[in-house]
């Protein structure tokens, strides 16, 4: 997604934590005080956002995705 300026996106813990230590995007919080492990918000010129969203696309079509949320796609909370 993108939002504020930046791009937001999905990705496994390990490759957040790779990222987010070399200086590339800071961990996401959507505003209630938990910071998500598996996403990361990602600001202009610091990584290329191209890859990072294709990145992002397989991981989300992969098994490590389904299996993290107990073999079933996470819920979207109420509106």
């Amino acid at each position: 997604m993108f939002a504020r300026g930046e791009l937001v996106v999905k990705l496994p813990k390990a490759r957040v934590d790779e990222l987010v230590d070399a200086g590339a995007g800071r961990r996401f919080d959507p505003g209630h005080g938990r910071v998500m492990k598996e996403w990361i918000v990602v600001a202009p010129g610091k990584a290329d956002w191209l890859a990072l969203a294709n990145e992002a696309f397989a991981y989300l079509g992969s098994a490590d995705v389904s299996s993290a949320a107990g073999g079933r796609r996470a819920r979207r909370p109420p509106r």
